[in-house]
């Protein structure tokens, strides 16, 4: 029997398995997934019973439309190949597609749930569309028909505008990228608002809206964004994230753009409403001019000193009056004084007889000449009278009644 080196049986198993599984599709379950900086992706596929090692190569992986996540059951298409190195066998990816729902369905949502996390989707992040813009730009194909539609409607709508078209793809691989790009270059120029859209088509041909580096472009920008892609029906989402989405490109130009024709009767509302306005005022300020003309007659220095006139005669008058009955009052005081004075006095003069009289007796009473004077005399010192308790052993004083007069010294004092 023929010897073989493990090189050469490798390689015949190799050519054996290669030639043998040239495509085919695997389902299972994503295990290990590794993310090489070269751009690879090596993982494993695995079933309940059995595990088979996969990668994925970079060309065949920027291909892919949505995220790959542990756990999640794929369909893979490929083909078996052979490492020689390890004798280890694996199938080359070509394509990836989750099992049960579409790639692209798939990476919407995953691109979705990643955006509304980072706050994109928010309402306080929208920015107002300004009321009357002046000039604004379109991202969309030069050639398309929805910039045919966005232009006649604002031609019929609102003519005073200056329109700049920045031409991209709308569709295809490089697509995403020449939206952002214009997004970033429109958004450095005074636009008051910049619309980004196309006509309909299918999920694939809208698909430039749905990536990451187009939403990032509308939410980083500081101008107001309209997302007009598609039909009504049509979700991107650029929709979700621009700060006004319209269901058409048609109908982003009515969103931006005022209709000359009701702006011409807005504004002729808005000149009748001034004109009763100003009636109103005039009529109103007419009254408050009226009412301030009386108030004003009614409190002029000329009505004051009227008033102050009348004032003054009605004191003075006061002041007569007053004056009279003053007068009045003191005559028929006096008139009373007169009628009572008489009689007052004779009991004035009765009572003070009576006093006098009663005065008198008291002092021939107390008279010292109508009195007995044996024993008494008055003393004094000096011509003034003193207490014979205030003389002492060798003073010299004077002794006085009504008929002697002697001068005396105390020769003994003797206090009893």
């Amino acid at each position: 029997m023929y010897t073989l080196s493990v090189s050469d049986l490798n390689e015949q198993i190799k050519t054996l398995l290669e030639t043998s599984f040239t495509r085919i599709l695997v389902e299972g379950e994503l295990s290990r997934i590794t993310f090489h900086n070269s751009g690879h992706i090596y993982f494993t596929l695995k079933d309940s019973g059995s595990t088979l090692k996969a990668v994925m190569f970079r060309g065949n992986a920027t291909k892919l439309k949505f995220q790959l996540k542990e756990g999640m059951k794929v369909i893979l298409d490929g083909a078996i190949t052979l490492y020689k190195p390890r004798g280890e066998y694996q199938i080359n990816c070509f394509s990836i597609e989750p099992s049960g729902v579409g790639a692209l369905a798939l990476a919407y949502e995953q691109l979705k749930e990643k955006l509304s996390s980072k706050g994109y989707f928010d309402e306080n992040a929208k920015k107002q569309l300004p009321s009357f813009p002046s000039k604004i730009a379109l991202i969309t194909s030069a050639t398309g028909a929805a910039l045919q539609d966005m232009l006649r409607v604002a031609n019929t709508r609102y003519r005073a505008l200056a329109i700049d078209v920045y031409d991209v793809l709308v569709q295809g691989t490089q697509a995403s990228t020449t939206i952002s790009n214009a997004i970033f270059i429109a958004d450095k120029k005074d636009y008051d608002i910049i619309i980004v859209g196309r006509g309909g088509g299918s999920m694939e041909d809208l698909w430039a809206f749905n990536e990451e580096n187009v939403a990032d472009a509308i939410f980083d920008a500081s101008t107001p964004i309209i997302s007009a892609v598609g039909h009504e029906i049509d979700w991107v989402i650029s929709d979700f994230v621009a700060d006004v989405r319209a269901a058409t490109p048609s109908i982003a130009m009515q969103i931006c753009l005022q209709d000359s024709n009701e702006l011409y009767q807005y504004l002729d509302s808005i000149a009748s409403s001034f004109e009763q306005s100003m009636e109103q005022k005039m009529y109103t300020k007419g009254q408050e001019l009226e009412y301030l003309h009386k108030a004003y007659a009614q409190h002029s220095i000329q009505r004051q000193l009227e008033q102050k006139k009348q004032d003054v005669l009605q004191l003075k008058e006061q002041y007569y009056q007053n004056i009279i009955f003053q007068m009045k009052h003191a005559e028929n005081e006096i008139t009373q004084i007169y009628t009572k004075f008489p009689h007052a006095i004779r009991n004035v003069l009765n009572s003070k007889t009576n006093q006098l009289q009663n005065l008198s007796r008291m002092l021939e009473s107390n008279n010292p000449s109508l009195k007995s004077t044996t024993g008494f005399a008055q003393i004094s010192q000096n011509k003034k009278v003193i207490n014979i308790v205030d003389l002492h052993k060798g003073d010299v004083f004077d002794i006085q009644s009504d008929t002697v007069y002697l001068s005396a010294k105390v020769t003994k004092r003797i206090l009893k």
